[in-house]
């Protein structure tokens, strides 16, 4: 169990932990339509993140990161929650602006990189207060 700062708040999540293992890039990284990461350099290509925790262990910049994460919201596509290692404005803008919307996004938390692993193959639930737990 390790306590997170909540970056955006939202729904509570749980999920199978999908924990990547270099940063990735939403903007032509990640379908917006199925959630598959579609970077064919990443090395998770082909995971879906869609209904899983994504850790992600940074990102690589592009002003449309956003967008492409509130499409994920709009199309039912998101992960369950997301676990970011340092906090990404402009990735996060994608969370705030699909809650100002009115859909249901993902909670944003913020977990020390170092205990990633701790979650990798398990289960993992983010509850409302940002705790992080194998389910």
């Amino acid at each position: 169990m390790s306590a997170a700062e909540i970056l955006v708040p939202g729904k509570a999540g749980e999920g199978e932990a999908l924990v990547l293992t270099a940063p990735i890039s939403f903007w032509g990284g990640v379908d917006p339509k199925t959630g598959r990461i579609a970077d064919v350099r990443h090395p998770q290509n082909g995971e879906v993140i869609s209904g899983r925790v994504l850790f992600l262990p940074g990102t690589i910049g592009s002003s449309s990161a956003s967008a492409v994460l509130m499409e994920l919201v709009h199309n039912g596509r998101a992960p369950a929650a997301l676990v970011l290692h340092e906090p990404d404005a402009i990735l996060l803008l994608g969370l705030i602006v699909a809650r100002e919307m009115g859909w249901e996004t993902p909670m944003a938390v913020r977990l020390g990189r170092g205990l990633f692993e701790t979650y990798r193959g398990s289960a993992v639930k983010v509850d409302g207060d940002g705790v992080v737990t194998v389910a």
